[in-house]
């Protein structure tokens, strides 16, 4: 049996798809063992295994209330999985001019510093308005299908809320360089980051202040919480995350640190610091205050601390050859505003 809830008035865009909203599907006693993706498909034929199988990788699909994100989970008799298919989004993007703070741009890529706020490219609940129709706009009508139509010019992201540098593809041939130097793992990233509690560098408190520890583990969809993502013992995808603790604030309340990035995942260090106990300041969905972490803090900076309204993440540095002549180029970015002014009120303690 398969049922629909609509979210919205709002229909797919494909002629025959299901409308947005949510579907129920009750598996019948000859579909047992079969292969979830398959099953979905077969009982939503307009909606291709391909897509299926995204909806599933991105948390769409529950059951019992918890969420399965693996294509190839196989369906147990009786069993009911409800499937969540989001708004449709325009399948091109449109120009909107915006203002970016491009830092390096030639015929080939460009450099720019991400303000916190802004959505890299168009996604159900952010149909327009993001970096992709500002850059659509900025560099006019070629860019657009460099390396994809929905996403062009993007080989790395950010999210929302965090700020900083960024390297866009103007041309297929930059986009393939600049994509296969992210999968091989030789972009210099670092990111800026303030964490709850006392991060130790390797070895403890004796070791040395600029050691690099490392956190290592699968990254997937969080089983209790579609919008999350979190470590999971055996499923997900590999992650690592390397850290030197720059410094303590408050006897150990607060850590400053800056992060590697070996791989990139989904909200990667966000989950990782997390999954230690370290969750970021000001993340909405990874950490809460703390109350006797924010009682070792003097009244003006707890104030700060608790106004700061987004993780407290920034991407400082981005190193890369280029990708015509492999010249290399290296970037740096200071703190924005609005975390400048919480480090200053940290460093003030």
């Amino acid at each position: 049996m398969t049922t629909t809830t609509p979210a919205s008035p709002l229909a797919a865009e494909i002629p025959g798809a299901p409308a947005s909203g949510t579907h129920s599907i009750e598996v019948a006693e000859a579909e047992a063992g079969e292969r979830v993706d398959r099953l979905i498909a077969r009982r939503l034929p307009a909606l291709s295994r391909s897509r299926v199988k995204g909806l599933i990788e991105a948390g769409a699909l529950s059951s019992g209330g918890a969420t399965i994100d693996e294509p190839s989970t196989r369906v147990k008799a009786g069993q009911c999985y409800r499937l969540t298919i989001p708004e449709a989004v325009p399948a091109a993007p449109e120009p909107q001019a915006r203002a970016l703070e491009i830092l390096y741009e030639d015929s080939a890529l460009l450099v720019l510093d991400k303000p916190a706020g802004l959505v890299v490219h168009p996604a159900p609940g952010n149909p327009d308005r993001t970096l992709v129709n500002a850059l659509l706009a900025h560099c006019g009508a070629e860019f657009a299908g460099i390396g994809g139509v929905k996403r062009p010019g993007i080989v790395h992201r950010l999210d929302k809320d965090t700020s900083g540098l960024m390297v866009v593809a103007k041309t297929e041939t930059a986009h393939r360089s600049l994509t296969g130097q992210f999968a091989e793992r030789t972009i210099d990233r670092r990111y800026r980051a303030l964490a709850w509690g006392r991060l130790l560098p390797p070895g403890g408190a004796t070791a040395a202040a600029e050691a690099w520890g490392e956190i290592a583990g699968n990254i997937g969809r969080s089983p209790r919480n579609r919008k999350k993502m979190a470590v999971l013992a055996s499923a997900g995808k590999p992650a690592v995350t390397r850290y030197r603790v720059e410094r303590l604030f408050a006897g150990g309340a607060v850590s400053m640190i800056t992060c590697r990035l070996l791989t990139g995942r989904t909200h990667q260090i966000r989950v990782h610091l997390a999954s230690r106990g370290h969750p970021l300041l000001g993340d909405p969905l990874y950490g809460r205050a703390r109350p006797a972490a924010l009682a070792a803090l003097p009244e003006p900076v707890r104030r700060e601390v608790e106004g700061f309204g987004r993780q407290a993440l920034h991407a400082e540095r981005l190193g890369f050859s280029h990708p015509d002549d492999g010249r290399p180029l290296l970037f740096e970015s200071p703190p924005p505003g609005d975390l400048a002014r919480l480090i200053a009120s940290l460093e003030s303690l």
